[in-house]
């Protein structure tokens, strides 16, 4: 049988793909918890590699903390990077395929067209320049990868712009949100299935590929949809970014081309408030 390690397990991406696995009885998954598979320890890996023999690893651990690591830039790095590198030369030793999880936040998203795959990154943050970094490291030390970039994840599962937004939208009656940082949000769900299409289809088109969903939105516009779909009566307001300072720069427009991805898989992206109508109808349940 095929196997496939997961790491980061259990982080929000991580749990997505145990909650399809369960619900579609996908055999060959192996989620290890924390302590045997902290990707910072590279003889514990080994351990790991030499009892699975992987075929695939799934990358979902990393320092996600954009704000915290523009003063904490050594962990960050360690974690976006260093982990990285680790899983990569085990994978090379073992001839194992690689998914890496990455982002949108590599680009500097300061013009309004669709981000390709080629384009030039440009992070304008700490987290976006390791996670880069992390790329970086995983196409130099290996050829067998996947680099799935991915922007505004949500899900049911751990802490996220979704679920906040519920929240509020029950505690507070009004809140102001960002209205000129334009992207596509991400059900975890959604990725999590094309992650696992990727591993049944034994695709050997490696290299980088853009993953979200459909559409193009505000963090405003995103707020408004959770509010009206999960029936808050809050009263939202849009600002500037420059309303709203933080110690990390965020990418303006960073909406990526899919079209890459939608080829190579033959796979068809839903809209993103079709998933998010799907997401908030669990939740509330």
């Amino acid at each position: 049988m095929s196997i496939t390690i997961i790491f980061g397990a259990s982080g929000q991406l991580g749990q997505c793909l145990k909650s399809i696995a369960n619900e579609k009885n996908i055999e060959g998954l192996v989620f290890p918890n924390e302590q045997d598979a902290n990707i910072l320890d590279i003889d514990q890996l080994d351990l790991l590699f030499k009892k699975y023999h992987p075929q695939y690893i799934v990358n979902c651990a990393a320092y996600t903390a954009v704000d915290k690591a523009e003063s904490d830039a050594g962990l960050a790095r360690k974690i976006n990077r260093d982990g990285p590198e680790n899983l990569a030369m085990l994978c090379k030793q073992y001839n194992t395929a690689f998914i890496q999880i990455s982002t949108d936040f590599i680009f500097a998203g300061n013009t309004p067209y669709l981000l390709s795959e080629n384009d030039e990154a440009e992070p304008l943050s700490v987290y976006g320049l390791t996670k880069l970094e992390g790329e970086e490291i995983i196409r130099q030390t290996i050829d067998k990868y996947f680099i799935l970039r991915t922007s505004w994840l949500y899900s049911e599962y751990g802490n996220n712009f979704v679920k906040t937004m519920l929240r509020f939208g029950k505690e507070k009656e009004e809140i102001k949100i960002i209205a000129d940082q334009i992207g596509s949000p991400t059900y975890a769900i959604d990725l999590a299935g094309v992650i696992l299409n990727i591993i049944a289809s034994k695709t050997t088109n490696y290299g980088v590929y853009h993953y979200s969903n459909e559409g193009v939105t505000s963090w405003y516009d995103f707020a408004k949809a959770i509010f009206d779909i999960g029936g808050s009566t809050i009263k939202i307001y849009p600002i500037r970014t420059e309303e709203y300072p933080t110690p990390a720069i965020r990418p303006k427009f960073s909406v990526m081309d899919k079209s890459k991805i939608k080829s190579t898989l033959n796979i068809t992206i839903p809209y993103w408030r079709d998933s998010l109508v799907k997401c908030i109808n669990i939740l509330e349940r």
